[in-house]
């Protein structure tokens, strides 16, 4: 086994807190087990001076697990990753949710870091029954759109994070009632119509009784359905933070896209023309649509062949994706997604497809040697 000595990796060390690795001394033998503490600087002085070693394979964190996992497992990544932090939004409970939250974060943002192609792809494809399972789904969907556009507006690493986190806590009192309007065919009752009203108040409580101090996250949870107008809610107040902006352009985006009892989801080409008629010249609305593109891996295109595909990457071109053919020019169904370039002549898109005349959708391990090829 490769090993390091200790001092190499010291600043992975916190007084007091549960040892991240097995400590060992220079001959290999176990001088310390993984969870035990060094409790002072003296302690720790006295072991460096053994030589103590760290065998290198317990460095790897788990976003290094996540950067250098081979590419067919990725779906499966996501899938395991997008299951505990639903379960962590579903299941709060206050001395117990920031730590949670933390910890079923990280795995999504380093996935979204190895593959932003294919969390585009999971944000246009996710679905739920239940309906604390639709609340927390929208929630992913807007977090991982506000993470994005925050990356390609150049916000620094934490302010990204941040936006993230805003995104997934925004509506946590309000999950299971998502859900319920979602499905229902009638407006909001007014008793709906109150809870929607002071959900940002709600959910900011919940996050303070969590432990969370982070007052930037908090007014962004409180604002993120007020606008620059004043015409937002639930006070009317037109200084929004920038913070509070994009995660409400995010979640405008996103719910175009999410299907409803009353509409259709909005296809991804007129979701992004809607934006832009809505907020005209906003940086934000710009960065999002380009991010996203007029094709975004996850939706359905016919190409100029006739063949039905699904767009799995971006390309080079805003107007070029990789996609992987679902059925031929004939509408035969082909027992193997095939990936095309549609940067080729022959095989550019011709139009994007509404999820009405799609039928049943390929499940993703189907789809899987053309997502990770």
């Amino acid at each position: 086994m490769p090993y390091a000595e200790l001092s190499t990796v010291q600043h992975r060390l916190q007084l007091g807190a549960p040892l991240p690795f097995n400590v060992r001394n220079a001959d290999h033998t176990l001088l310390l087990a993984r969870g035990q503490r060094v409790d002072s600087q003296e302690q720790l002085r006295a072991i460096l001076s053994r030589g103590a070693l760290v065998d290198l394979t317990e460095l790897q964190t788990p976003r290094d697990d996540i950067l250098k996992a081979p590419r067919e497992l990725l779906p499966q990544l996501w899938s395991h990753a997008l299951t505990q932090l639903s379960d962590t939004l579903r299941t709060a409970k206050a001395d117990t949710f920031r730590q949670a939250l933390n910890d079923a974060a990280a795995p999504v943002t380093s996935l979204i870091e190895r593959d932003p192609d294919l969390a585009i792809f999971l944000v246009l494809r996710q679905g739920a029954s239940a309906d604390t399972d639709y609340g927390a789904q929208r929630s992913l969907q807007t977090a991982i759109t506000s993470l994005l556009v925050a990356q390609r507006l150049g916000w620094e690493p934490s302010e990204a994070e941040r936006a993230f986190k805003v995104a997934l806590t925004m509506n946590l009192s309000m999950l299971e009632l998502q859900g319920q309007l979602a499905r229902q065919a009638t407006g909001p009752s007014p008793d709906q119509r109150h809870a929607l009203q002071t959900h940002p108040m709600r959910s900011v409580r919940m996050l303070e009784a969590a432990g969370v101090t982070d007052a930037l996250w908090t007014q962004a949870v409180l604002q993120h359905h007020e606008n620059e107008d004043g015409s937002g809610y639930p006070s009317g107040c037109r200084d929004v933070t920038e913070l509070a902006s994009l995660v409400r352009r995010s979640d405008i985006y996103t719910s175009k896209l999410a299907s409803r009892s009353t509409r259709d989801a909005i296809s991804a080409d007129q979701a992004g023309r809607q934006m832009f008629m809505q907020d005209p010249g906003h940086p934000m609305t710009a960065a999002l649509v380009k991010e996203f593109g007029i094709y975004p891996p996850g939706c359905h295109v016919r190409l100029v062949s006739g063949e039905l595909a699904v767009v799995v990457a971006r390309g080079e071109a805003i107007t070029a994706p990789i996609v992987a053919c679902l059925s031929n020019a004939r509408g035969a169904p082909l027992p193997v997604p095939l990936r095309r370039d549609t940067s080729q002549p022959g095989n550019a898109v011709a139009c994007v497809v509404g999820e009405g005349q799609v039928g049943r959708r390929l499940p993703l391990d189907r789809l899987m040697a053309a997502l990770v090829a």
